[in-house]
């Protein structure tokens, strides 16, 4: 079924014994929101407001609504706690942001106990090649150039996909109704050195003339922020902090990768340097 598809979902909640939602349920990847913001807004906003809905009325234990640290924008210095502002630069973003205002006002109206999640940038083994850890090592893996965005001075926060794991179930047991959770880590590094440790570990060379052979700078997308630094220290409250290091989990995810990428579908268009789309078609609502 599909979260934009009212009925469905309120079938759903009558036949199901649900008692919890966790609701990841969304258009994701960035650089496609620019060209399908239409898409990006139905899904990530309609789609949402239909879901909390059906989940008010079934009058379920807790509603967790997973957002991103995109919605506060981006930053060089200050660090952004749970309090910050709102302050989304592109589409993908924008849309995240609705849809948490429409998660909060059920808690703040009916005291319905929603939770927010805020997390950093998530990789590991079974992400679509469409986010830039999963594309840099397929198109390595094939022999073909990493595709860097601008400048590639852009840093980004990377949590391995089972620390999030675990910051869900931390939020599932220990988050309080009506707040908001940043799930993030310190550990952050620019897309260029990011290319470079993938190139390295991949084609086994410490040489930075040859590292370069293997990167390839196109034009940036519209806006492309350059930190996201978030303050989790609500999240190491509630007990959780990420546990696996840079090395262990980019080493378990290039392994995956190796043995598994066959396995996708349709993926040589996700590997592209800028989303190979077709228009939007406005699917049909009630």
């Amino acid at each position: 079924g599909d979260i934009c598809e009212p009925d469905f979902i309120k079938r759903l909640f009558e036949t199901e014994k649900i008692d919890i939602v966790l609701h990841f349920a969304a258009q994701t990847h960035v650089d496609l929101s620019f060209w399908r913001t239409l898409e990006f807004t139905y899904v990530n906003v309609y789609g949402t407001n239909v879901l909390v809905a059906a989940a008010h009325e079934a009058n379920v234990e807790k509603f967790v609504y997973v957002s991103t640290d995109e919605v506060y924008g981006g930053s060089t210095d200050e660090e952004f706690d749970e309090s910050s502002p709102k302050r989304p630069t592109n589409p993908y973003a924008s849309s995240k942001a609705a849809a948490e205002c429409s998660v909060q006002s059920y808690w703040e109206r009916y005291q319905f106990p929603v939770v927010i999640t805020r997390s950093s940038n998530v990789y590991g083994p079974h992400q679509y090649p469409e986010k830039v850890i999963p594309k840099f090592i397929s198109l390595l893996q094939q022999n073909r150039k990493c595709c860097i965005h601008g400048s590639g001075l852009q840093r980004r926060n990377f949590l391995y996909a089972a620390d999030v794991v675990e910051a869900f179930l931390t939020v599932l047991k220990e988050g309080k109704p009506g707040e908001i959770y940043n799930i993030g880590t310190n550990f952050e590094m620019s897309i260029a050195q990011l290319a470079k440790e993938l190139i390295h570990l991949i084609k086994k060379t410490s040489s930075e003339s040859e590292m370069e052979c293997w990167m390839d700078y196109v034009k940036d997308r519209p806006t492309n922020d350059l930190r996201y630094p978030m303050n989790s220290e609500k999240m190491h409250n509630l007990g959780w902090k990420p546990k696996v290091p840079w090395k262990e989990g980019i080493k378990k995810t290039i392994e995956w990768y190796k043995e598994n990428f066959h396995n996708w579908k349709n993926t040589e268009k996700a590997l592209e340097p800028f989303p190979v789309t077709e228009p939007f078609a406005q699917l049909s609502g009630p």
